[in-house]
């Protein structure tokens, strides 16, 4: 008889995929196993690790200059000094009266509602001046009652952003130096209101014909809002602008709660009560010089 034994079977290759415990074909040839893409979650981690990063950075730069900065700016204890010699160029008394509250709330309800609660600075505004600087950006204001008296004391007509970054040290400066209400009447006394009128007591008697004691709220108010632009805003020159001006002073004493509705109604409903020459008040203004 012939060869009965079974003929051999089939055998699969080795390094075949699929093929229990044998290195698959690509394997077999050197190579490298596909890797597997990282998880949503992998890259969301990575990008806020690289953007705390970056603001860690960004801060202590800022923390740096600022550090800088408060070193080589002058002291607060100047800031009378410099308010007197700009009474006596204008050729007004210093120190001015104490500032009356028709003119405080809504200078603070119009240019800085957090007035008495803040550090002289508005983190969140400085943050978007700093933002509008790096990406040429439009700068969206925000600056404090202390940060614009710093402009007028320190650096007026200095313009950019070293003179912005100036004005923020500066306003923390006059913040811990002085108290609110000392603020308030440095600020007034030498703003300029337009019209040639420097200080509030020569503004009040020059565009109501009375001491700033006894200013209405719609004329303390109107005074209030030309200081943000006193040459486009003077009720004498531009009434239209002047009048349009005092209406958002007003809305924005509503909207902070100084007034209400129907008060606010009435007091635009007033005469604001212009006596260009200033009159008698005018004259004994002069009589101090």
């Amino acid at each position: 008889m012939g060869d009965t034994r079974p003929l051999p079977q089939p055998q699969a290759p080795q390094g075949t995929p699929g093929t229990p415990g044998t290195p698959g074909l690509l394997r077999a040839r050197g190579a490298r196993p596909a890797r597997a893409r990282p998880s949503r979650a992998g890259r969301w981690r990575r990008i806020l690790k690289r953007a705390v990063l970056a603001a860690a950075a960004v801060t202590a730069a800022l923390i740096l200059t600022a550090g800088t900065l408060w070193l080589v700016t002058p002291s607060a204890s100047e800031a009378p000094q410099l308010a007197r010699a700009q009474a006596q160029r204008h050729g007004i008394a210093y120190p001015g009266p104490a500032v009356p509250a028709n003119f405080a709330r809504p200078l603070i309800a119009t240019e800085d509602k957090r007035f008495y609660i803040e550090p002289g600075i508005d983190p969140l505004a400085v943050g978007r001046v700093v933002k509008a600087d790096v990406t040429n950006g439009r700068d969206q204001g925000g600056a404090t009652i202390e940060q614009q008296l710093a402009k007028m004391l320190y650096t007026p007509g200095r313009t950019g952003f070293g003179a912005e970054l100036r004005q923020v040290v500066l306003a923390v400066k006059l913040y811990v130096s002085y108290t609110k209400e000392q603020i308030l009447s440095l600020y007034a006394e030498v703003a300029y209101y337009g019209n040639g009128y420097y200080g509030l007591e020569q503004a009040s008697c020059g565009y109501f014909g009375r001491p700033a004691r006894n200013l209405t709220v719609i004329q303390g108010a109107m005074l209030a809002g030309v200081v943000n632009a006193p040459s486009a805003d003077d009720p004498v020159t531009n009434p239209g602008n002047a009048r349009a001006r005092l209406e958002h002073v007003i809305a924005r004493m509503v909207a902070v709660g100084y007034l209400d509705r129907a008060q606010a109604r009435q007091v635009l409903s007033a005469p604001l009560g212009l006596a260009q020459g200033g009159g008698n008040c005018r004259l004994r203004q002069r009589g101090r010089r």
